[in-house]
């Protein structure tokens, strides 16, 4: 993808102008500001906010090398975790709609799984920001792997899907706002 230099009244206009005709959010992309905006004397001789955005180039393609190195990176560090904590667990790294994840899976109870997700799934995400520490740690890349356990993410990700899809068509019928519950990034 290209570069986009936009201006407008503010940077936040700008910035949101150009995030929209790329089509990735921000934290997705580089902004820079090129220039702030200046209101000039009565009015006279002012200068619009200009930006210059671009995708960040850090983000390989699925079926690139990064996924794979990343995800042998994650593997053993969970291997070894798995190992000290004392739990038996299967590892395998799969890719779901474009997403790379680590599954980690229990041959027999499944209890050991439920403290690897915790409550709320805070304990999994825990484990998540480890792995992602330390694939950084050894790719010097940003961690693009996913850590689930007995396909939480997954079920999590198509509960909200469903749950969305719901509020929305409420919303369609009624003509009326609906709030969802708060969620985290």
């Amino acid at each position: 993808m290209e570069e986009i230099e936009k201006s407008a009244g503010s940077v936040e206009e700008a910035v949101d102008a150009a995030l929209a005709e790329l089509g990735i959010s921000e934290q997705e992309a580089r902004i820079e500001i090129v220039q702030e905006p200046r209101g000039g004397f009565l009015g006279l001789n002012s200068q619009p906010a200009i930006v210059r955005v671009r995708p960040l180039d850090s983000r390989p393609t699925a079926d690139g090398g990064d996924f794979e190195e990343q995800a042998e990176v994650a593997l053993r560090f969970l291997e070894g975790l798995m190992d000290t904590m004392g739990l038996d667990a299967d590892l395998e790294v799969g890719t779901v709609e474009g997403v790379t994840y680590v599954d980690v899976w229990s041959p027999s109870s499944s209890e050991d799984m439920g403290l690897l997700i915790g409550k709320h799934g805070h304990t999994l995400d825990s484990l998540q920001e480890l792995v992602k520490s330390h694939v950084q740690r050894e790719t010097g890349e940003r961690c693009l792997v996913q850590v689930d356990v007995e396909d939480y993410r997954k079920r999590r990700r198509s509960r909200i899907i469903q749950r969305a899809r719901g509020a929305a068509q409420r919303v369609k019928r009624s003509g009326k706002p609906e709030i969802l519950e708060p969620m985290t990034a």
